[in-house]
């Protein structure tokens, strides 16, 4: 058949999803429809995952660990790539791929694509032009991938548009513009489905601009609510924020949410304040910038919320993931949040009630705070940008950032990457807001010849300290998360540019495998007619490897 047949988002869609891909097995769905692509609210709350991906991060918990564990220590050296998918948008992918029953959605740019995730082959493809006048993050184009709900796939656009396709086609369904009354806003998450609900959040929290997070009706694409991340005036938190300039404040939301269906709660991390790097009009602490948010999902109200990072004048956004496990800890069973924050500091709160309960500093390099203390509060150092410019540890990247942690249930460990980084931070009396233009109050600078490097590390929960360290090679500018199975590894992106396993336990490097590209997305694994496979974005390609 035509190859441009697999590669469309017109009717003839469902016509090449049986010729390119063979009948597609429905996920909870009746055998009689082979077509049809069915993922339930309560397939969502599976977990851990095995052979279906269904969100970004796995499952609800944010702990990017799967059950499968047909790939393992024995076998791991015959690992090797079974097929590549290239994309011509971008040379720069983010997004993590979801699986449902061998069929892998993917994002580049504005663009969607359903590939057989046997093989790499296009089964449909979704185009929409890049947008054109966008600044910072949001004009880099980036997606970090897609959310399924029933037969219907959901995406967020640069210029911060939810799009609902028909996951069996490609054909858009619907297309709501979110935030579109400040042209600085963009978007970059992946989003996230609840219930009947789709969440989405946005980018620009350095450009001028409110955040916030909107839950929309998965069905119709109607508004449920709306969650302003900057208080408005007279609510609580709004000291912070005198006339008007509660509107440009930043704490935008621009990476998915976990969710505690027993609780019924969503975890979500907003961003640093704004203009960044100088305070001459944000006084107090600047709520809820540098916040973890806990929300009822339903109507969008706060229940409670922790703050990582008062008053941030160093960009140390928390929208780091927020990984919902279960342990003991210091004897007792707890219901916990474990985060590993861009200040330096890996936190461990109650997820009940948001509870501080402890944080270990997990970089050599940190000089912004002395401590934090019993209520979770940082001691300060009086360190803080200048005009002539002052060494800040973490630098500007953050002691980690927003690449994917994971959690093993098998060790009890949480592994992340970390960055040892210093920068010189400047400021300068904060400019008046113009839309379309970026609201940073000057900048940063790297150091001469002090060296950056970028490390595995693993975390025990229960005894709250670091198990074991694992140093990368390399300058420290990779962002390549991690994931950990069932099968005793831990899968990250390396420095070095490939895709490396080590042993859960002990850290040991066991095999690895060079893109010959930077990888700045995290790992998943799925299984099709039982086989394992394990992918990640590098470059501008996906590389999937499974077993001979």
């Amino acid at each position: 058949m035509p190859k441009w047949l697999c590669s469309t988002s017109a009717p003839i869609g469902l016509l090449c999803l049986t010729l390119c891909f063979g009948p597609i097995g429905a996920f909870a769905s009746e055998a009689s429809d082979p077509l049809k692509i069915e993922v339930r609210s309560e397939d969502l709350l599976a977990q851990p995952v095995k052979d279906n991906w269904i969100s970004y991060n796995g499952d609800y918990t944010g702990r990017r660990y799967s059950g499968l564990s047909q790939i393992n220590a024995s076998n791991l050296p015959e690992l090797r790539a079974a097929w590549v998918f290239h994309a011509r948008n971008t040379n720069r992918l983010e997004d993590t791929p979801i699986v449902v029953n061998g069929l892998m959605f993917v994002t580049v740019a504005n663009e969607a694509f359903a590939l057989d995730a046997r093989t790499g082959r296009v089964v449909w493809h979704h185009w929409r032009a890049n947008s054109e006048g966008l600044i910072d993050d949001a004009s880099q184009h980036v997606t970090r991938g897609i959310a399924v709900w029933q037969d219907r796939v959901y995406m967020e656009t640069d210029n911060a548009h939810l799009l609902c396709l028909d996951a069996r086609s490609g054909n858009l369904i619907w297309d709501i513009a979110y935030a579109d009354w400040n042209r600085n806003y963009g978007a970059t998450s992946a989003p996230l489905v609840v219930k009947d609900k789709v969440l989405v959040g946005t980018s620009g929290g350095d450009d001028g601009v409110r955040g916030f997070i909107a839950a929309y009706d998965a069905a119709t694409g109607k508004l449920a609510w709306r969650f302003w991340t900057i208080p408005g005036p007279g609510e609580f938190g709004s000291n912070s924020w005198p006339g008007t300039a509660y509107l440009r404040g930043g704490g935008t939301t621009w990476m998915p949410g976990t969710y505690d269906p027993n609780l019924n709660l969503i975890f979500w991390g907003t961003s640093n304040p704004a203009p960044d790097f100088n305070d001459d009009v944000r006084p107090g602490d600047d709520l809820y910038t540098d916040c973890l948010l806990a929300l009822d999902p339903d109507s969008g109200k706060l229940k409670w919320y922790f703050q990582f990072t008062p008053h941030d004048l160093f960009d140390y956004d928390a929208v780091e993931t927020p990984m919902l496990v279960d342990a003991v800890y210091k004897g007792q069973p707890r219901k916990l949040i474990v985060q590993a924050n861009r200040n330096g500091f890996l936190y461990v709160l109650d997820r009940t009630n948001g509870k501080f309960l402890s944080a270990t500093r997990f970089v050599d390099k940190l000089n912004w705070a002395k401590a934090i203390d019993e209520q979770g509060k940082p001691i300060r150092s009086n360190v803080r940008p200048t005009p002539a410019g002052t060494r800040v540890c973490p630098g500007y990247s953050g002691a980690t950032n927003w690449y994917s942690p994971s959690y093993s249930e098998n060790t009890g460990l949480a592994y992340f990457m970390a960055l040892e980084e210093c920068e010189t931070y400047f400021s300068q009396p904060t400019q008046q807001f113009h839309e379309g233009k970026e609201y940073y109050s000057t900048g940063v600078k790297h150091i001469a010849n002090e060296t950056s490097v970028k490390l595995l590390l693993a975390f025990n929960v229960e005894s709250g300290t670091l198990a074991w360290k694992y140093p990368q090679t390399g300058r420290g500018h990779s962002a390549g998360g991690t994931m950990s199975t069932a099968g005793g590894l831990v899968f990250f992106g390396d420095e070095s540019g490939s895709l490396e396993a080590v042993d859960a336990n002990s850290g040991k490097p066991l095999w690895h495998f060079n893109t010959g590209q930077d990888i700045s997305a995290s790992p998943m694994t799925y299984a099709v007619d039982g086989k394992q496979y394990v992918a990640i974005a590098a470059g501008s390609d996906i590389f999937s490897f499974a077993l001979p």
